[in-house]
């Protein structure tokens, strides 16, 4: 896909003179972005490092038709086991420092939308093709294609239903669980399991490359929603697209959030440009892959009454029977073309039976039981239903608010649905990792102060490893949880602090030299030019960088001035 013109830009030349090129190459490093060597060549080696790792650590087949019983077995047993899980932690820790490294570049100024997804491409290539990685669900995703193919009803039954290559590898956990996902979904699964057979490692690479078109529409809306929205689109797309989150768990993981957030924010693009019939029709095929985009849709409603005639209620009772309309329509053909009922909503509770303390109020819960269970012995069951109960009554009243303050439509609910997204997430009986893409495919979109890019480097690492390698749960590791949040904490550090620690060569050794005391001021004459005659370029623009520092507050690499950041897109 051809990225928006938005992406595009000059971006401020590297300090350090370049050795030189041919004009072939120089044309093709102008059409690549100019993408910074460093940190695109740390990230591919994390990628190929992952890559051999997934081979004995990742989410590996129970009986392996290429490493059972081979010469190369040895990679999924003892020392070689232990030898891919190196490889695939290090690559971890690999891709975290270029992404920082290029975070650092983005937030200076230095590089331009177009060298971001440069960048991100060659990452994400060799996740296309790996094992599955801190997940297993890939596995249920194939099995739930199945599952129609052979006459069971993948609403109704589990993968056990069907012995088989499939279900063999589907996560114990989820072995019984009918399917919580949509008819789109199903339809997708069920194409790519006929289209495989019993070949299940090429089941999972064509179920990537089925989900990977909302990757794709995902970097198609983001330039255009961060114009919208108050970004900048380099930004955007480190957050979005280069974020490790993405590339491992959404790409290497073969999450189907990525379909549906792509969809999510494609439909949001539409409803900015007052396409509305679009939009909503592009937010029911997100919901008809996973349910919980549904909550973006109210917010699509608002924003069409906005453009309306005629009294608020009137306004959002019309919008409403319109967007009730094309709902029924489009989700109805999804149903229709799945060949299957609306048996998945009572699956949709599925994923409460997960237990963990990424739930805001299941964690409060657990917590809670923790003290008491220090007096005396209690059953944990209650105290988590509780502190469920109360949670979905902040989220729900929390959701009208936002919904309600978002009646002007506009951007400014677009936003609200994103926080929406993000809420969920985090408020609903269970989370996981990946949940937390819906909200922040759209606030990655919005004006990011450093401070809370800081925040979300943080945020980004530790979902990346809350889970291991093989996609079992590492959530109550302590001490393995302690060791990655310092490493994560000091990301977020370095993302504006390079060395953080004082490592590089002479750094503890410099001593601090007070500044010279300032000039005596000079007296100027007195002008009588008003304040509104002076030049716009003198006045610093709010939110860019003031001559000599960088957004990031260190000094500037290169040539940089205030404007060039507008520059750059």
């Amino acid at each position: 896909m051809r990225p928006s013109p938005s992406v595009d830009g000059p971006a401020i030349p590297d300090p350090a003179t370049p050795a030189p090129e041919s004009a072939a190459s120089r044309n093709w490093r102008t059409r690549l972005g100019h993408p910074p060597r460093r940190p695109l060549l740390l990230g591919l080696l994390a990628s190929l490092m992952m890559l051999v790792g997934s081979f004995g650590a990742g989410g590996v087949l129970v009986r392996d038709p290429l490493l059972t019983n081979s010469a190369l077995g040895f990679w999924r047993y003892g020392h070689g086991h232990d030898l891919a899980l190196f490889l695939i932690y290090g690559g971890v820790a690999l891709m975290a420092w270029a992404w920082i490294q290029l975070g650092r570049k983005v937030l200076a100024g230095e590089v331009n939308g177009r060298a971001v997804l440069t960048i991100a491409a060659v990452w994400l290539i060799p996740m296309l093709v790996c094992p599955p990685l801190f997940t297993r669900d890939i596995f249920s995703y194939l099995a739930q294609g199945g599952l129609p193919l052979a006459g069971f009803d993948p609403y109704a039954v589990g993968p056990d239903a069907m012995p088989g290559i499939f279900t063999d590898n589907v996560h114990y956990f989820w072995q019984s669980t009918p399917a919580p996902y949509g008819p789109l979904f199903i339809l997708l699964a069920k194409g790519v399991a006929f289209v495989t057979g019993n070949n299940i490692i090429l089941g999972v690479v064509l179920m990537r490359l089925a989900l990977l078109p909302g990757l794709l529409l995902l970097v198609w809306a983001l330039p255009e929603l961060s114009r919208r929205l108050g970004g900048r689109t380099p930004v955007a797309l480190w957050l979005a697209i280069a974020n490790p989150m993405m590339v491992i768990h959404m790409v290497g993981g073969g999450h189907n959030d990525l379909l549906a957030i792509g969809l999510l924010a494609v439909g949001c693009m539409f409803a900015l440009r007052s396409r509305f019939v679009i939009a909503i029709a592009l937010l029911t095929l997100a919901m008809a892959v996973k349910a919980s985009v549904a909550i973006a849709l109210p917010f699509i409603v608002l924003m069409w009454a906005a453009q309306l005639s005629g009294s608020l209620p009137k306004r959002i009772l019309k919008a409403a029977a319109a967007g009730i309309g094309v709902f029924v329509v489009v989700f109805a053909a999804c149903t229709l073309a799945a060949g299957v009922n609306l048996g998945w909503l009572p699956a949709l509770s599925a994923p409460a039976m997960i237990v963990n303390w990424m739930s805001i109020p299941t964690g409060i819960g657990e917590l809670l039981h923790a003290i008491v269970s220090i007096f005396v012995t209690v059953d944990k069951t209650w105290f988590v239903v509780v502190t469920r109960i109360l949670g979905g009554i902040v989220l729900i009243v929390g959701i009208a608010r936002l919904w309600w303050a978002s009646r002007d439509g506009g951007p400014d609910a677009i936003r609200r649905a994103g926080i929406v997204l993000l809420a969920v997430a985090v408020l609903s009986p269970a989370t996981l990792p990946w949940y937390l893409s819906w909200g922040m495919a759209l606030l990655a979109a919005v004006a990011w102060t450093p401070r809370a890019l800081q925040y979300a480097v943080f945020v980004s690492l530790m979902l990346v490893i809350v889970y291991q390698s093989n996609g079992e749960d590492a959530l109550y590791n302590l001490p393995y949880l302690l060791s990655c949040g310092l490493i994560a904490a000091l990301a977020a550090v370095s993302l504006v602090r390079p060395d953080p620690l004082r490592l590089a060569a002479g750094a503890r050794s410099k001593v601090h030299v007070a500044p010279a005391p300032p000039p005596p001021p000079v007296e100027v004459a007195q002008t009588d030019v008003p304040a509104a005659d002076v030049p716009a370029a003198d006045i610093p623009a709010t939110g860019l960088p003031a001559a000599g520092i960088t957004a990031a507050g260190v000094p500037p690499t290169g040539p940089a001035t205030a404007g060039a950041e507008q520059r750059t897109g």
